[in-house]
């Protein structure tokens, strides 16, 4: 496993995103699809943020990306559902007429932290700390 690193730290920060279109419209093709992650891709070495990998349905996206301690993740979020949303209903008017008051994200989203193993196991790693030198 090969761990990012920084000035002070050792770190391995994925997470899974999934972002859907308000009220569910179906509007991502590949086309939108594929503007939306260069949209993605530009925005996100100003947030120390790296793109893992991009798929899509026709009313949402998942992303799974890599961060850093120092990582916004949250204005990261909004500053990319606000830019690809402008930008979307610029370079393809059309969609407009297939979003709820040209609304193009939901509010919400969903941001799911990963790793290599469950938290069931991290749970009993953590509890077996120290057994050997504390006589448990």
């Amino acid at each position: 496993m090969n761990f990012d690193t920084n000035n002070h730290s050792v770190f391995l920060l994925h997470y899974h995103l999934i972002m859907c279109i308000q009220y569910r419209n179906k509007v991502i093709d590949n086309t939108i699809s594929n503007r939306l992650q260069e949209i993605f891709e530009y925005i996100c070495p100003k947030y120390n943020i790296l793109l893992e990998e991009w798929n899509h349905d026709v009313d949402h996206v998942h992303v799974l990306f890599r961060g850093q301690p120092n990582s916004e993740i949250s204005k990261f979020i909004n500053a990319y559902k606000s830019a690809s949303s402008r930008m979307i209903k610029k370079e393809f008017p059309s969609i407009r007429h297939s979003l709820w008051k040209e609304m193009f994200w939901s509010q919400s989203y969903c941001l799911i932290s990963t790793g290599g193993v469950t938290v069931d196991i991290i749970q009993q790693y953590i509890q077996s700390q120290g057994e050997k030198n504390h006589g448990k």
